[in-house]
C-alpha cells in the first residue's frame, strides 16, 4: 500500500467482523453474506462465500498444488449492513435493494450505552446487534509460563506500612 493510500485509513469502522452484510458494487451486487474478517490496514473486509476467484498454488513440500477458490476481499465501502428488521432473508429485487442494506449510525440510550442503529432511507431506526462472534477471541491469551512468578508468592504481602515490616535497611 502506497503512503497516500496510508493516509485515507478509515478511523471509525461501522461493519464489525461477524455482521450481515449486503454487497453494494462488484460481480456479487445484491448478494448478502457475513463479514468473516476485517483488514483495517487496507480498509476491506472479506465475505463469507462472496467474492471467489481462483488461486494458482505451487506444489511444494508438505503441501499439493492446484487450482482453488478463495475468497477475495471486498472494499469496506463496498458492502452495506442489513437492517436487522426490514431485510430478512427475502428474495432480492433491484427495487428492494435500498429497503434492505441500511446506514450505521451511533446513538446513546438513557444508561449511557453506546448503540450501533440503522439509518437512511427505507430504514427502520432499529438497534443493530452486536455480533455474538465478537466475544469469542481471535488469539488467547497468555497463560503462566515456566519462569512466571506463581500467583500465590505474587499476591504475598510483604510490607506492612503501620510497623514498617519489611522495608528494606538503607
Amino acid at each position: 500500500m502506497g503512503w497516500k493510500a496510508a493516509e485515507k485509513l478509515i478511523r471509525h469502522w461501522k461493519v464489525l467482523r461477524g455482521d450481515n452484510v449486503m454487497i453494494i458494487r462488484g460481480k456479487d451486487k445484491g448478494d448478502t453474506g457475513i463479514i468473516k474478517r476485517v483488514i483495517r490496514s487496507q480498509n476491506r473486509v472479506i465475505v463469507e462465500g462472496k467474492n471467489l476467484v481462483k488461486k494458482h498454488i505451487k506444489q511444494g513440500q508438505g503441501h499439493e498444488g492446484g487450482i482453488f477458490t478463495v475468497e477475495a476481499p471486498l472494499h469496506a465501502s463496498n458492502v452495506q449492513v442489513v437492517d436487522p428488521v426490514t431485510g430478512c432473508g427475502c428474495t432480492l429485487n433491484i427495487m428492494f435493494l435500498k429497503s434492505r442494506a441500511c446506514k450505521v449510525g451511533v446513538r446513546y440510550l438513557e444508561d449511557g450505552t453506546k448503540v450501533r442503529v440503522s439509518r437512511g432511507i427505507g430504514a427502520s431506526g432499529s438497534i443493530i446487534p452486536r455480533p455474538e462472534i465478537l466475544k469469542i477471541r481471535t488469539t488467547p491469551r497468555p497463560t503462566a509460563g515456566p519462569k512466571d512468578t506463581p500467583l500465590n508468592v505474587a499476591l504475598e504481602k510483604t510490607y506492612d506500612a503501620k510497623t514498617g515490616k519489611g522495608m528494606a535497611e538503607l
